[in-house]
């Protein structure tokens, strides 16, 4: 959600620069792509991309469809990796904010929850 001065200012650049205009209406229907789950879209994304005379919209499209089973299964299955990646800056947040204080012990006691209650 935009705030009122972000708004205005990117209403102010879709009305001055039509590339930018293109460009976030192009964005803004590949986020719902992944939220519709529909393959087809994302066929027609990446069309438009293509066409779209933004040099940055194509170079992503192209660069998509380097790898595109991977973006179609991100789009059809429901599942994703962001456990895992919560755990992963869980942990590395956790090992900044203890440099050079305390070893492996301390580290490992913060990160694993707790024994059960017996």
């Amino acid at each position: 959600m935009l705030t009122i001065r972000q708004s205005e200012t990117v209403d102010a650049l879709k009305v001055t620069r039509q590339d930018f205009a293109t460009m976030r209406a192009l964005a803004m229907k590949f986020r719902g792509v992944f939220h519709g789950s529909c393959i087809e879209k994302l066929d027609e994304w990446i069309q438009a991309a293509r066409q779209s005379g933004v040099y940055a919209m194509q170079r992503f499209a192209r660069r998509l469809v380097q790898d595109l089973m991977a973006v179609r299964a991100a789009v059809t299955e429901p599942w994703s990796n962001g456990q895992t990646e919560g755990q992963i800056n869980r942990l590395k947040m956790l090992k900044r904010a203890m440099y050079g204080r305390a070893g492996v012990d301390l580290l490992r006691a913060r990160m694993l929850p707790p024994p059960p209650i017996t």
